[in-house]
């Protein structure tokens, strides 16, 4: 459906991101540039610090950039009121739900928020993005449940539903596999892999998963300590862009396989 027409998202040009302190700008990565296209999945990957957190929190405004673009949908991030950005972007962070006390249909229509009246009443829209949603991540037989008795798998599916049924072009999720089992890690990168086919919807996520990356991105962001690439996992792996990533010594990356190997 989404993958016909492809058309610009987010286009990010010479960004700068980091902090300002006593009036000093901390840079932890600079001269980054990409452009992320509708229907696609892209993974940021890179060692600890090498500020894949950071670069998410600026993409959505949370963080001010030191300097440089970000552009959703053409317009400057800077020119969104609140509201509008929630329409347009939508953010699956690590942290805690506030409570899990609710049950996972409640916590999946949090996500039409932005569109709400004030007392929060769920006209037909919203209670179609809703279903919509829990049939995309197939949460059918959860909906009931307290988000207190979810595994940590399952938990992450209804974030993601959330995020889905916030109906925004773009998904940015931090980190959408940390604590979970080979299989569920798979399973999730599975997930939004065929959401964003499906649906059109671009989805960037940062992950230690690089291998599992590599094999279902459409394209990658690799963040090393002196420069970040941007493209198709496979011109990555010819430019040996994965090679730079950790010290040679203890790890190499094995371009005929597309996975990383520990010297023994």
């Amino acid at each position: 459906m989404g993958s016909l027409h492809k058309h610009n998202v987010l286009s990010v040009t010479n960004l700068s991101i980091g902090y300002t302190h006593k009036a000093k700008d901390l840079v932890v990565a600079s001269d980054i540039n990409f452009e992320l296209m509708s229907g696609e999945l892209i993974g940021i990957v890179g060692a600890n610090g090498v500020g894949k957190s950071t670069l998410l929190r600026t993409l959505s405004k949370i963080q001010p950039s030191l300097s440089g673009d970000v552009k959703l949908k053409g317009t400057d991030i800077l020119q969104y009121k609140p509201l509008e950005l929630a329409s347009e972007l939508s953010l699956v962070l690590t942290e805690k739900i506030p409570s899990k006390n609710i049950t996972v249909q409640e916590l999946i229509a949090l996500g039409r928020q932005p569109y709400t009246n004030w007392i929060g009443t769920l006209d037909e829209t919203d209670i179609h993005k809703i279903k919509e949603a829990i049939y995309l991540v197939n949460l059918q037989d959860l909906i009931d449940k307290k988000c207190y008795e979810l595994s940590d798998g399952q938990l992450q599916k209804v974030m993601i539903a959330r995020a889905l049924a916030q109906d925004t072009s773009l998904i940015i999720l931090d980190e959408p596999t940390t604590h979970l089992d080979i299989y569920h890690k798979a399973y999730i990168l599975k997930i939004l892999k065929r959401i964003a086919s499906e649906t059109g919807k671009t989805i960037l996520f940062s992950s230690h998963e690089i291998d599992l990356t590599i094999q279902l991105c459409d394209k990658m962001l690799v963040m090393s300590k002196n420069k970040t690439s941007f493209g198709e996992p496979c011109v990555l792996i010819e430019q040996g862009s994965f090679s730079e990533l950790f010290p040679k010594d203890l790890i190499e990356f094995d371009t005929k396989t597309g996975s990383f190997r520990v010297h023994r």
